[in-house]
């Protein structure tokens, strides 16, 4: 019974001792608070770095006549250089006549050796249908080396009543064929059935030296078969890929048709018609719809004008 209390307090001190609090650690505390900090710049990161990335890719803050002109003349810098275009652009649709005056600096950027800047300005030229000066820049840009340009120029030259792209825009509704850019040992890195964006990787070639070539899709679509077998030795110029044609493509060559088509266009357009598809939308067939019937009514005499615009 004596031996009861001393027990008792005995218990009282252990949980004392296991509840008390461990003395301060500073290292302890510093590595706390860098974890702290760190935490918040990551967090500050998956808001800004978005934040950032939008800003240097929007194009729709105003610039002033000053800065569009200061822009089109930096030629170390495209993107503020396609940022002036694409207001340029906005200002014709808008029916501002005092746009005209960048119309020669528009024009030159036929030139420039960054495609992405060539593709935005083929299609920004059909603003203006009534300018013969883009008309002839289109005609140039149709002959240019890179895929999506060329396409921009035949659907810009629509707006003109210009039916000098018709070849190209039939393109857009047929399966793109892909050819190895130089020779090398295949190794494919997508699946057939793959959705593509532009500039997937879809295989890449190894060289004897030990360098290896990246075979990228030119345009969106789908993966639809592989054409060489996996590790067979490609010559330049081997078709490797063929590329079913992405949705936008189908759908403004869908709506160039209707008005430059010919009755010669039905078996391409005729497919799209058909219900069913998972890969492109009820809208695509609906307007595809209403291509063939206005291709089925047309009479050749009926074809549109090439030598000048309406």
């Amino acid at each position: 019974l004596d031996a009861l209390p001393f027990v008792t307090l005995l218990d009282g001190m252990l949980m004392e001792t296991q509840t008390r609090p461990a003395p301060p650690d500073p290292a302890a505390n510093q590595r706390r608070r860098w974890t702290s900090l760190l935490f918040a710049l990551t967090a500050a990161a998956t808001i800004l770095v978005p934040f950032l990335f939008w800003k240097q890719t929007w194009f729709g803050e105003p610039l002033t006549d000053e800065q569009i002109s200061q822009y089109l003349s930096e030629a170390g810098k495209p993107r503020h250089i396609q940022q002036a275009v694409v207001q340029i652009q906005e200002r014709i649709e808008r029916g501002d006549a005092s746009a005209a005056r960048w119309y020669p600096q528009m024009a030159a950027l036929k030139d420039s050796p960054v495609a992405e800047l060539r593709v935005t300005l083929a299609w920004a030229l059909g603003a203006d249908n009534r300018s013969e000066l883009f008309r002839q820049t289109l005609l140039e840009l149709l002959r240019d080396s890179n895929l999506l340009v060329r396409r921009n120029a035949a659907l810009s030259l629509v707006r003109f009543g210009d039916r000098s792209g018709r070849e190209e825009i039939r393109k857009m509704l047929e399966p793109h064929l892909l050819r190895a850019p130089t020779s090398g040992r295949l190794r494919y890195r997508l699946p057939v059935g793959t959705a593509l964006n532009e500039g997937a990787l879809l295989a890449r070639l190894e060289r004897p030296d030990g360098t290896t070539v990246e075979v990228r899709s030119p345009l969106p679509g789908k993966l639809l078969r592989h054409l060489a077998p996996e590790g067979a030795s490609a010559a330049e110029g081997t078709a490797v890929a063929l590329i079913a044609p992405g949705k936008e493509h189908v759908w403004e060559a869908l709506r160039a048709l209707l008005l430059i088509g010919e009755k010669d266009d039905l078996p391409l357009v005729e497919p799209f018609t058909r219900a069913g598809s998972d890969d492109y939308p009820e809208t695509i067939r609906q307007q595809a719809v209403l291509t063939a019937a206005a291709l089925r009514r047309r009479l050749p005499e009926n074809a549109v004008d090439t030598a000048s615009p309406p």
